[in-house]
């Protein structure tokens, strides 16, 4: 490519970065809303978040035709069409988490629209939200920043997102099953705790695709510790089983 040509690129694939970071504030924006509205009842936060939800969708459709530009426009060298194939497939995750958080909205209105339903403690649904409101901002700055070792650490933390999801199911199965009352609201929150441990499985999905995108590994299906080395540029363990023999 010519320098001016080079240029242009670079230009191009700076745009690209810069409206999907945007496009992820947006959706951390709507995580933080809705577990807000969850607590307050205020479901301001609730049309907001719907509302955002729209702005996500759009954002997916120009950054796609932007990057579908670029590869007729262009002839990326094979890293720059790595950083092109791993945005489009965090593309997807990031409106899926749009799409959850948006059902966490609507549940959560449904829950106040119901408002005689027999109260349940929401302090383990909102440290999830934590957890995966943390989740999606690393992958992120990992995204932002080239950092294949933050994108790792995201990737850990999904298994204790998936803990705390088994452990707010079983929870909230007990709560039904002593006082059939909660039968309601528990199904609601068991939705709302379904929906973030998405979010979580789309913000590792993303944290992966940096990995992949910054070293050229594929992690996916590698467990956690071989993510961790791979990371690191060094080789992954291979298990015993599938070592070759000697």
């Amino acid at each position: 490519m010519t320098e001016h040509t080079n240029k242009q690129f670079d230009a191009d694939l700076g745009a690209v970065r810069s409206q999907f970071l945007q496009m992820g504030g947006i959706v951390e924006a709507m995580i933080q809303e809705a577990i807000e509205a969850l607590a307050s009842g205020d479901m301001t936060l609730v049309e907001k978040v719907r509302e955002r939800e729209k702005e996500v969708n759009r954002h997916e459709v120009e950054i796609d035709e932007r990057i579908g530009l670029i590869l007729a426009r262009h002839q990326p060298t094979a890293i720059d069409l790595r950083t092109m194939l791993a945005v489009s497939k965090m593309l997807t995750d990031m409106e899926r988490s749009g799409d959850e958080a948006e059902k966490v909205a609507t549940a959560v209105r449904r829950m106040y629209e119901n408002s005689h339903q027999q109260h349940i403690p929401l302090i383990e649904l909102r440290h999830m939200a934590v957890s995966v409101g943390n989740m999606l901002h690393q992958a992120l700055d990992a995204f932002a920043r080239l950092d294949p070792i933050l994108a790792a650490q995201v990737v850990r933390s999904d298994k204790e997102v998936d803990k705390e999801w088994k452990a707010a199911l079983r929870n909230l199965i007990t709560y039904m099953m002593e006082d059939p009352r909660t039968i309601s609201r528990a199904i609601d929150m068991i939705f709302i705790a379904r929906a973030l441990e998405r979010i979580g499985d789309h913000a590792k999905n993303m944290a992966e695709r940096v990995i992949y995108m910054v070293k050229g590994a594929d992690v996916r299906h590698t467990g956690v510790k071989n993510t961790e080395r791979l990371a690191r540029g060094e080789a992954p363990i291979v298990p015993e089983e599938t070592k070759p023999e000697a």
